[in-house]
C-alpha cells in the first residue's frame, strides 16, 4: 500500500514541468574517428527550453566502460564548476576522459538524489553516454544490469537524423513492460570552454513539445524517430527499485543520450 501511495505522488509530480529535468553527460562529437583526449560536461538542466539550470547534489558514482579495461572508476576526475543557463546556474562537472582505444567507451552517471524543494521529492537519473573511437563496436549494447536503465539496440553514437532509435527499459536486468519514457532534444550548442548554453535553435509551438512523452511495449522495448541531427535524451522515468529516499518520494530514473548526424 505504501509504495503504491508513493508511485501515485510520483505519476501526478511527474505529469508537470519537472518532465523536462535531464541528467546529462555530454562531449560534442560522441564519433571519433580517432582515439583523443575529449572534454565532458556533467548537468542537471532542462534540454530544449533551458528555462533552470540546478545544482548536482553530488556524486555516488561515475565510471567508463571498455572491453580491455572493464570498469574504471572516473569520479577523482570530476572538477567542480559552475554552469550557465539562459536564465540561471548550477553546479555540475568537468571531466577530461581518455578516449584512446579503439571500440565503445560507456560512461556512467549516478548522482546523488535531487531534491526537488516544491514537490518535495527526489530525483535520480542514471545516466550513460557512449563514445566511440574508429568505429569499432565493443560494447554499445552491453546490458549493465543498472537499477534503471535503457539498452540499447541502435548503436547511440551512430545515428542519421531522419533514422530511429531503438531501446529496451530495464531495472536490474529485466524489462520494464509499458515504461513510460520522456525524449528531449538538446536544443542549443555547449561552449566547452566557457560552461555555458548557446542560443536555442528551434522554438516549440506549444508547451508539450518540450518534453515528448512515449511509452514501451510489453517487454520494454520503444522506437522513437530522430527528425533532427543532435543529442537526445531519453529518460525511463520512475522505473527503478529504490522509490523513497530520506524519507520522501523518489523517482529513479534511466537515462541515455545518443547522437543523430546530417547526411552531407
Amino acid at each position: 500500500m505504501k509504495k503504491l501511495l508513493i508511485l501515485s505522488v510520483l505519476v501526478s509530480v511527474f505529469a508537470s514541468s519537472l518532465l523536462a529535468h535531464f541528467q546529462l553527460v555530454y562531449t560534442p562529437n560522441t564519433a571519433l574517428t580517432r582515439g583523443k583526449n575529449i572534454q565532458l560536461k556533467i548537468v542537471f538542466t532542462h534540454p530544449f527550453a533551458d528555462e533552470h539550470t540546478m545544482d548536482m547534489a553530488g556524486v555516488e558514482e561515475f565510471y567508463s566502460i571498455t572491453k580491455k579495461k572493464g570498469k574504471v572508476d572516473l569520479r577523482k576526475s570530476l572538477k567542480p564548476i559552475t554552469f550557465y543557463g539562459k536564465y540561471d546556474s548550477g553546479k555540475g562537472y568537468s571531466v577530461k576522459y581518455k578516449a584512446r582505444k579503439m571500440g565503445d567507451h560507456i560512461l556512467v552517471m549516478k548522482p546523488k538524489p535531487y531534491y526537488v524543494n516544491d514537490k518535495d521529492i527526489y530525483i535520480q537519473q542514471i545516466t550513460k553516454t557512449v563514445i566511440n573511437v574508429a568505429g569499432m563496436p565493443s560494447g554499445w549494447d552491453k546490458d549493465l544490469g543498472l537499477k534503471a536503465e535503457i539498452v540499447p539496440l541502435t548503436k547511440p553514437y551512430s545515428i542519421w537524423a531522419g533514422s530511429t532509435f531503438t531501446g529496451i527499459v530495464k531495472s536490474n536486468g529485466k524489462p520494464v513492460a509499458n515504461a513510460e519514457i520522456d525524449v528531449a532534444y538538446l536544443n542549443s550548442s555547449i561552449d566547452m570552454k566557457k560552461n555555458k548554453m548557446g542560443e536555442a535553435r528551434y522554438q516549440s509551438p506549444q508547451d508539450s513539445f518540450i518534453t515528448l512523452n512515449i511509452k514501451a511495449d510489453k517487454d520494454g522495448k520503444f522506437t522513437f524517430g530522430i527528425p533532427k541531427a543532435g543529442f537526445w535524451g531519453f529518460s525511463a522515468v520512475g522505473i527503478g527499485p529504490d522509490t523513497t529516499y530520506d524519507g520522501k518520494p523518489l523517482s529513479q530514473d534511466g537515462v541515455i543520450w545518443v547522437e543523430a548526424k546530417e547526411m552531407k
